[in-house]
């Protein structure tokens, strides 16, 4: 079975206080479903139409195990946290293996 991804791309973050209260919480959120940081920093270089901002790639077991962490009560009490103290984008995908 394939593995799952989040790719989070922050835009911008306007509130790094918000950004400290989430990522206090969002690895716990997200552990119980397997899910493992396998890069978070600011991009090394950003080409094309990318942004040289903060960018974090996850991986889980499975896509269902990433959707279903996403949607968990604790992760959206972490996006809570978040709030407005970030613009994002975050994609869920399927590994090719």
């Amino acid at each position: 079975m394939p593995k799952g991804y989040w790719v989070t791309i922050y835009r911008s973050i306007s509130d790094p206080q918000k950004l400290s209260a989430y990522a206090k919480l969002a690895p716990a959120a997200t552990a119980p479903f397997g899910g493992r940081y396998l890069a978070r920093d600011t991009a090394a270089n950003a080409y094309e139409a990318g942004l040289q901002e903060r960018i974090v790639i996850s991986e889980f077991p499975s896509i269902e195990q990433a959707r279903a962490a996403y949607e968990s009560p604790g992760y959206q009490e972490a996006l809570k946290a978040l709030g407005d103290g970030a613009e994002r984008d975050v994609r869920i995908v399927e590994g090719v293996e």
